[in-house]
């Protein structure tokens, strides 16, 4: 979602078996860019709904959001000014499934592995750098520091 120049971003970090799920992004502004699953959250959207949602819509895989890495604020490569939401989250359900075709491939890969990872394989590398420090400090606040979507 757009306002004011403003995008705003749901993401998530899926562990399994103390391994993370990346994708591989083919969208125009991030050809054969490795990420987490995450997309924009739509107008009027719960926060926390849309990060789950983007997990599903981009992966197959039905999520709980355990946690958070925090939010983080910059500008990214196609100039616009981002707010992104980072969860961490665990399976529940579905099955791996690529169903999008603006995402090419997956792995589960060690935190520790992104340090082989050049800038120019992430998507917006200084922002996934700060979210890999995070989950590799272990700096998780509780989901409850969303609180619940207040309706008009």
């Amino acid at each position: 979602m757009s306002q004011d120049g403003i995008v705003l971003v749901a993401s998530v970090s899926i562990f399994s078996d103390d391994k993370v799920l990346i994708i591989k992004e083919n969208k125009p502004t991030a050809v054969d860019k490795w990420n987490f699953p995450s997309g924009c959250i739509e107008y009027g959207e719960n926060i926390l709904y849309s990060a789950v949602r983007e997990v599903k819509e981009e992966t197959g895989l039905e999520v709980k959001l355990t946690g958070t890495t925090g939010v983080y604020n910059f500008i990214s490569s196609t100039n616009n000014q981002v707010i992104l939401f980072h969860f961490i989250g665990e399976i529940t359900g579905g099955s791996l499934n690529l169903g999008e075709e603006e995402i090419t491939d997956c792995k589960w890969i060690n935190v520790n592995d992104f340090v082989a990872f050049e800038n120019d394989d992430l998507r917006e590398p200084s922002v996934m750098k700060q979210i890999i420090d995070n989950l590799l400090k272990e700096n998780f606040y509780p989901i409850s520091v969303f609180n619940e979507q207040l309706n008009k």
